[in-house]
């Protein structure tokens, strides 16, 4: 079965509208003025941005659709896949709680499995709690808030066994900090895989919002029918060119290691933190640490000027802490001490 073929009917038969690629000669045809810097429309198809993409993550330009950012992918496919009132998303909490926002944006259900002990990703439960309408199984690895990572070998697995009921969606925002390669070469082999990637996190980039979706072709076809044309502005295509750049790419990969390193410097230290009762190092740009009294660290780092995440229900004893520089680091600790 082609993957697509999950998608909404009306989707699958939309004419949607497709500007031109490629245009010359007196453009007197789009109602542009004739004069300025940016009085053009840019490349609907941002065809270089695109090359550059598949050049960075080593998949076929066809498989590439550039967005802004994870979210815009996340909405998109919720949009294309969804029948309201009818399909669901399948979500692992706690996880990124975008997966669970546009399914229910789109008057679809979310159906949750919480993640097993320590965080980890269970296979088996993930195709056991797959019931008829359920079109897409978010997987973020490494994963927000927890920074666990599902093994390729498990992706693997869960997308031949869903094949042809719906797609696995691996969401790497956090990819550049793991030690786990990265899900992308799976796949050649699995039409029914989509992977998110962003230049929000180890790009430094969060403010241009601009990442990708890498699917089978005909998956990037369908989808690119529920986005508007002229997607992302011709700024935004020149930063995230420059950023792709060999030797942008490098500097960012020195960059991440040295995160990862004092992540686990860090993870290290609040081990010895009085209140600390659990740290979970991860695989991402942040730990997650469990106190013995949530709400006083967290008033202790607030009074100190120090924001952290903090959260409610079976989170509420955990604060996610970013990892800054050395320097905030460090102040992060010495508050908490």
């Amino acid at each position: 079965m082609n993957a697509a073929e999950l998608a909404r009917p009306e989707v699958r038969a939309l004419d949607a509208y497709v500007p031109e690629a490629t245009r010359s000669g007196v453009l007197l045809d789009a109602n542009e003025l004739p004069a300025g810097i940016h009085n053009r429309y840019p490349d609907p198809d941002a065809r270089a941005l695109t090359a550059a993409f598949a050049r960075y993550y080593g998949v076929r330009p066809l498989s590439v659709l550039a967005t802004r950012g994870s979210d815009d992918g996340i909405d998109a496919l919720s949009r294309a896949f969804l029948t309201p009132g009818t399909d669901a998303v399948l979500v692992t909490p706690p996880t990124f709680a975008m997966f669970g926002v546009f399914a229910r944006l789109q008057g679809a259900d979310v159906v949750e499995l919480p993640l097993a002990a320590g965080f980890a990703f269970d296979r088996s439960a993930l195709a056991a709690a797959w019931r008829p309408g359920v079109k897409l199984v978010y997987i973020c690895s490494p994963n927000n808030p927890t920074g666990t990572v599902m093994p390729l070998d498990d992706i693997a697995w869960l997308c031949k066994t869903l094949a042809g009921r719906a797609l696995v969606v691996v969401d790497e925002a956090y990819q550049e900090f793991s030690t786990q390669p990265s899900a992308v070469p799976l796949l050649e082999a699995h039409a029914n895989l989509v992977v998110l990637r962003t230049l929000s996190k180890a790009f430094g980039l969060a403010a241009i919002r601009c990442g990708a979706l890498l699917a089978a072709p005909e998956i990037i076809t369908l989808v690119r029918r529920v986005l508007p044309p002229y997607l992302l502005p011709a700024p935004v295509v020149d930063i995230a060119q420059a950023a792709l750049a060999p030797a942008a790419v490098a500097a960012m990969q020195v960059n991440a290691d040295a995160i990862r390193a004092r992540r686990q410097r860090c993870a290290a230290a609040l081990m010895t933190t009085p209140g600390v009762a659990e740290v979970v190092g991860g695989e991402a740009n942040f730990v997650l640490v469990r106190f013995a009294n949530a709400v006083r660290a967290y008033a202790r780092l607030e009074g100190a000027g120090i924001r952290v995440r903090r959260f409610d229900g079976a989170l509420a004893d955990w604060l996610r802490i970013t990892i800054g520089t050395e320097e905030e680091v460090a102040g992060a600790q010495a508050a908490l001490r």
